[in-house]
């Protein structure tokens, strides 16, 4: 009868060939070729006589008998090549699992970059004036409405001087924040806004200039909407239609544009003080350093019916450059500037946007003139009245 350790050995000199072997074919052979298959098809097989020991009386299991058997024969059989194996570099995987565990990406930027401060200070003096007049505009439009001149024009004067200040003060002292930036030219918008329906709702100013003057801001607002829309990279979002520090155009204001706005204010500020003089009480109960000087003009430009001639040429002005800077965003190709390296689409998006304009503002325009048509019609019909 035969020794189980007898029938060893044949086994572990056929498994030490076999391992001998194998790493110098797989460095010669591809790992998907049928020979590099077969080497590892007849190691499998090789492993199968395990059970057989197993049963002859060896005790240990088949896959620590592995192991320990590849370890310590080819150290045995071939020390050069075990060496090679033991300083071979490490595999990525084995990296990536000896390698400390990386810091958490907010601990790690925390780390590296230097306290930033979050929020800004906006509690300054330049935003609470401009705060103060985007709160008072109601204000100044109920006044105006309900025929108080005197305190309408009061306020109004400290909207414009706050208007001036809130800039100076920023750039002076270095106050400069986002929310000013962003609610500073809200405000303004909104106070002339309300100034203009309001005075027009009054009787104080024309309607023909008041729907001109709307018409304008209206037409830019929704051309802005659209421009803002074709900029803006994927994905579009509300989001990131609304996030602000993702620039995707820009506006230059035209020079005629930075000329009819100052003119717009003046003919306002005229118009409240036209109504201030129409108004005996407010100008008894006004102090003689307002009251004085508007007496005067008035006396300056031949009483009553000179007041009204200035405001009317005042008005036509206005209109014409109202008109003149709307459809000179719709014709000037650098008023909007599309970000972007796609030269072609940004023509094609800054003529769409320029077409929005002209369409919409021609509109206003036309608009206008049929209003100014009935408004001239009515006052002839009017004077025929009178003369019969």
């Amino acid at each position: 009868m035969a020794s189980p350790n007898l029938n060893i050995v044949p086994l572990l000199r056929h498994k030490t060939r076999v391992l001998r072997q194998l790493p110098r074919i797989r460095q010669i052979l591809p790992v998907h070729s049928r020979a590099s298959c077969f080497w590892s098809h007849q190691c499998k097989a090789s492993s199968r006589v395990l059970p057989w020991i197993h049963s002859g009386g060896v005790q240990r299991r088949d896959t620590k008998w592995r192991s320990s058997f590849s370890t310590s024969t080819i150290r045995l059989f071939d020390p050069d090549n075990a060496n090679k194996q033991a300083s071979r570099p490490a595999s990525p995987s084995e990296k990536e699992q000896q390698a400390p565990k990386p810091l958490p990406l907010t601990a790690s930027l925390k780390a590296k970059l230097p306290l930033v401060r979050v929020h800004e200070q906006i509690y300054n003096i330049p935003n609470l004036l401009t705060f103060s007049r985007l709160l008072s505009t109601p204000i100044l439009g109920y006044l105006i409405l309900h025929n108080h001149p005197l305190y309408a024009f009061t306020l109004f004067v400290y909207a414009g001087t706050s208007d001036l200040l809130d800039g100076w003060i920023a750039r002076r002292w270095k106050l400069q924040t986002v929310v000013g930036s962003v609610v500073d030219p809200m405000a303004d918008k909104v106070l002339m806004t309300t100034l203009v329906t309001c005075l027009a709702v009054n009787g104080s100013l024309s309607l023909p200039l008041a729907t001109l003057i709307l018409g304008r801001d209206a037409s830019l607002a929704v051309a802005a909407l659209y421009f803002r829309y074709a900029s803006l990279p994927a994905p579009k979002t509300t989001a990131r239609y609304w996030d602000f520090s993702l620039p995707s155009a820009e506006v230059h204001p035209t020079t005629i544009s930075k000329l009819n706005t100052f003119l717009q204010l003046i003919l306002i500020g005229t118009t409240m003080c036209v109504s201030l003089l129409h108004d005996p009480t407010a100008i008894s109960s006004a102090t003689n350093i307002l009251s004085a000087p508007l007496l005067s003009v008035q006396d300056a430009l031949g009483g009553p019916e000179g007041v009204v001639m200035l405001v009317k040429g005042m008005s036509a002005v206005v209109a014409g450059t109202t008109v003149y800077s709307g459809l000179s965003y719709a014709w000037m190709k650098d008023a909007v500037k599309i970000l972007g390296d796609d030269e072609a689409l940004k023509k094609k998006q800054g003529a769409r946007g320029r077409m929005i304009i002209g369409s919409t503002f021609g509109s206003v325009i036309v608009i206008a003139a049929w209003l100014l048509w009935r408004e001239m019609q009515d006052k002839t019909e009017t004077e025929e009245e009178k003369e019969k």
